[in-house]
């Protein structure tokens, strides 16, 4: 078994605080408190996000923006969370708050990071659409944060930018286990300590923790059950989706994971020839302007 290494809440909370991970924004603490409670007030959560203006901006231009494709247009926050309900909302408000946590103009890898990401959470959208069960604003949020280690080796590694492009054709596995052996870590365990720091749900941060290893996914092994095949698996066709939009060509994890994708989507190689498409009913045909990470 991969070394995953300890993940109990002791462990997280040491790697948080030597990393200086950013801590849970004080609105979203409070956001996830009560959202959490057997039956959240929509009126308490509106008041909370409205406590912030900027973030309540936010909130209504994402609601309404094209990702989601609502038949009504929110017109202020507590319709937000009535049209969307809590659950999605929070989903919501979670990437806004990472986004902000990491801003693009710290730098230009930093601004290369969001327009990848951005451009799989906007695929991934599209991808639940056309996948039955599966969540377009879970699968949103997930594909922002799938790699949010990313972000945070980038913010605290100097030299992380070109150990980056120097593995930039690694597959997924040996890429972490450079990570383990260069920096004593790696970005999927990063990322699942702040998913489990800033309160996101369970599924969502072992997702995040296994992302790599789906060879622990299929057979439901070990911390490996805590994740979301169907996340993860519809991740993996919205990176395709991107990479081809962006002219780029099938990737080495779609090589490699096809099967595990068919299998966890419950979909045929057929179904994911009509999503990823080619030449003029390519992904921008199939999906519309949806795709495009200038949207988001």
């Amino acid at each position: 078994m991969p070394a995953i290494a300890d993940t109990s809440p002791v462990a997280i909370d040491r790697l948080a605080r030597d990393l200086k991970i950013p801590p849970c924004p004080a609105v979203l603490e409070r956001l996830v408190r009560e959202a959490r409670k057997d039956d959240p007030d929509p009126r308490t959560l509106a008041g909370l996000i409205n406590q912030d203006a900027g973030l309540a901006a936010a909130v209504l231009r994402a609601v309404n923006s094209p990702v989601y494709g609502l038949s009504r247009k929110a017109q202020d926050v507590q319709q937000a969370l009535a049209i969307m309900g809590v659950n999605a909302t929070m989903n919501l408000i979670n990437g806004l708050m990472l986004r902000q946590a990491f801003p693009a103009a710290s730098g230009t890898l930093m601004q290369r990071f969001w327009d990848q990401s951005s451009g799989v959470a906007l695929a991934a959208v599209a991808v639940a659409r056309r996948i039955p069960g599966c969540s377009r604003e879970e699968a949103h949020t997930y594909a922002l944060f799938r790699n949010c280690g990313i972000a945070v080796m980038i913010s605290r590694f100097p030299d992380y930018g070109p150990f980056l492009a120097g593995h930039a054709t690694t597959p997924g596995p040996a890429l972490l286990a450079a990570e383990g052996a260069k920096y004593g870590l790696h970005h999927a365990r990063i990322g699942y300590a702040l998913a489990r720091t800033w309160g996101l749900p369970e599924t969502l941060a072992y997702s995040i923790l296994f992302h790599h290893h789906i060879d622990l996914m299929p057979g439901r092994l070990g911390e490996g059950q805590r994740a979301s095949p169907t996340l993860v698996a519809a991740a993996l066709l919205a990176e395709q989706v991107a990479n081809l939009e962006a002219g780029g060509s099938l990737t080495s994890e779609w090589l490699t994971h096809e099967q595990f994708v068919l299998a966890s989507l419950q979909i045929s190689a057929e179904d994911v020839a009509d999503i990823l498409g080619t030449g003029r009913n390519g992904p921008r045909a199939t999906f519309g302007r949806s795709l495009s990470p200038a949207r988001i």
